[in-house]
């Protein structure tokens, strides 16, 4: 970021087995520029949705089952993980406020858990139209959001979608307005159709760190920082 200050997002993207086929699980968080553990709360975020996915698909649980009632247990696990780690480090829990974007994507469906601000852009497969399900949260004030550590627990957007994604794009709040338009609520589809165009021609299975260094580069380009001062961090996925 153009502060150059230490990165407060962290991001975790695993295949997870389902009862029906592979799940794309991803997950990004953002931590409060003013928490004092702002990455140590986004890292507890990203880890605790991940095993949170894994959990539920291991007990032979779809997408589909993942209703409002067990979308607050996961987010309560994640909190009281967020609190384990504040008492840890002899913190409050407000000094780990971080946001969270869940996406799962199995072969038939789809789910984004998210509070906070950042965004879960996605495509059907068969279709030119990139979606936004959930759209960013973003208080009165300049630069504030929901966090998962609020008191009270801010309730989450939990949106489904009963189609096949085909590309995915699940990325926190420092390229928001870079591609998005917040006046028509739509994604800029060249630079979803851009980034994703170049993993859908890679050959590699899972992660692919020819492309992810010089995404990497990208995002921390000063081109692209004088445009935007907070972190960025953007997981890309495309179903062959």
């Amino acid at each position: 970021m153009k502060l150059r200050l230490p990165c407060q997002d962290f991001a975790l993207c695993k295949e997870v087995s389902g009862p029906d086929g592979s799940v794309l699980a991803a997950v990004v968080s953002d931590g409060a520029g003013s928490a004092s553990h702002a990455l140590g709360g986004a890292k507890t975020v990203c880890i605790g949705f991940l095993r949170a996915a894994i959990r539920h698909f291991a007990a032979g649980r779809q997408i589909e089952d993942l209703d409002d009632n067990e979308a607050l247990h996961w987010l309560d696990d994640i909190r009281d993980r967020i609190y384990t780690y504040a008492r840890k480090a002899h913190v409050r829990p407000r000094d780990c406020a971080a946001t969270l974007v869940g996406l799962l994507a199995g072969p038939r469906s789809a789910l984004i858990m998210h509070v906070g601000d950042g965004a879960a852009v996605v495509r059907e497969e068969g279709t030119p139209d990139w979606l936004i399900p959930s759209w960013p949260f973003h208080g009165e004030y300049a630069s504030s959001t929901r966090f998962v550590t609020d008191d009270p627990l801010p309730p989450p957007s939990v949106a489904r979608l009963a189609l096949r994604l085909d590309r995915i794009a699940v990325f926190s709040d420092g390229i928001e307005r870079l591609v998005l338009d917040h006046t028509l609520k739509t994604a800029h589809v060249p630079f979803f159709e851009r980034m994703t165009a170049a993993v859908a021609a890679s050959n590699a299975g899972g992660l692919d760190s020819s492309l992810a260094r010089p995404l990497r580069d990208y995002l921390n380009s000063d081109t692209l920082c004088e445009r935007t001062d907070d972190d960025k961090s953007l997981i890309l996925a495309v179903r062959p």
